[in-house]
């Protein structure tokens, strides 16, 4: 019976860590947490700002350039960032031009980059495997090199968002106010966008162009409940990303789903869990405030019919005394 147990559990064990004794699995858990820092930091000014269609129609402009680079035999991420640069500066000339509104240039672009992307892929001859590879990543074919720049994305990130930090948070909340002290409104929106930009590109081989979004925005929606300042929102929602990789990953090991969707869903399903706990926290102690204030208005209406205490009555021949 014991050596039956003992076998079980070896077993179990072995199971268990089988995906982290494979050389691929352990650089695309490092490779996705790395992504998961950046689309951490990046992410909570993507929700803060509502920049949520900045960040997908940026992922979608990345196809023209990776579907040429992939035609011409160039690396994919070179092209793709070229292609994020050249739509985060247009945008950013449409919207300093003030002709169209910011979601209307965004929505234009989406479109026009989307479909120039698709125009060039579908002239390729592995018209699938590029297709695929562009929307939903390849975090499993990650080397040494594609870490390197990762972590130099990680970097990058982290200095920009701690030197705009003020401008950011003033530019956040009016862009007037930031002018007056001086902290130049213009340029943390240059900046932003440019992190936005950043991120993606950086995440294309994790999740792709078109997962790219839940990666940024599910593990900041995540650590929005147990947050109150916008550093620890960020520091908690790259810690949810890293979760979410971590069992996107072994979803995808075990079952035998794609990588980069498992993780996408793993960060989406956090969120969906942060905000029900959440929710489910508020409501208890909601309802303990609830209940005491209900004992203390049922002590006040019972001593509220209850006779008034009696003096004790005076014996006459004590007063006369």
């Amino acid at each position: 019976m014991i050596m039956n147990l003992n076998m079980f559990y070896s077993d179990w064990v072995h199971w268990l860590i089988e995906p982290f004794t494979a050389d691929f699995f352990l650089r695309a858990l490092i490779g996705g947490g790395l992504v998961a820092i950046i689309c951490g930091v990046v992410g909570t000014w993507v929700v803060i700002r509502g920049m949520a269609f900045l960040g997908e129609a940026i992922g979608h402009g990345m196809l023209p350039g990776v579907a040429l680079a992939t035609v011409v035999g160039a690396p994919a991420i070179a092209g793709g960032a070229v292609s994020a640069v050249v739509m985060s500066a247009t945008i950013s000339l449409l919207q300093r031009r003030g002709r169209l509104s910011y979601d209307t240039s965004i929505g234009l672009l989406f479109v026009s980059m989307l479909s120039l992307g698709v125009i060039i892929v579908s002239h390729s001859r592995s018209f699938a495997t590029d297709a695929t590879a562009m929307l939903f990543g390849d975090i499993l074919a990650m080397d040494a090199g594609d870490l390197l720049g990762l972590l130099l994305a990680v970097f990058a990130t982290v200095f920009i968002a701690v030197i705009l930090h003020r401008s950011f948070v003033a530019t956040a909340f009016d862009t007037r106010i930031a002018q007056t002290l001086g902290l130049r409104p213009q340029l943390a929106q240059l900046a932003m966008v440019g992190l936005v930009t950043l991120a993606v590109v950086s995440s294309y081989q994790a999740v792709g162009s078109l997962l790219v979004v839940g990666l940024l925005l599910a593990p900041a929606v995540a650590a929005g409940p147990w947050t109150r300042s916008i550093p620890a929102r960020m520091a908690v929602a790259a810690a949810f990303g890293i979760v979410a990789v971590v069992l996107g990953l072994l979803c995808s090991w075990y079952a035998g789903t794609a990588a980069g969707a498992s993780i996408a869903m793993a960060a989406i399903t956090l969120a969906a869990l942060s905000s029900l706990v959440a929710s489910s926290v508020v409501a208890s102690s909601v309802g303990a405030s609830g209940a005491g204030r209900r004992l203390n208005a049922w002590r006040s209406r019972r001593a509220a019919k209850m006779p008034e205490p009696q003096p004790a009555p005076v014996s006459v021949s004590l007063i006369g005394k």
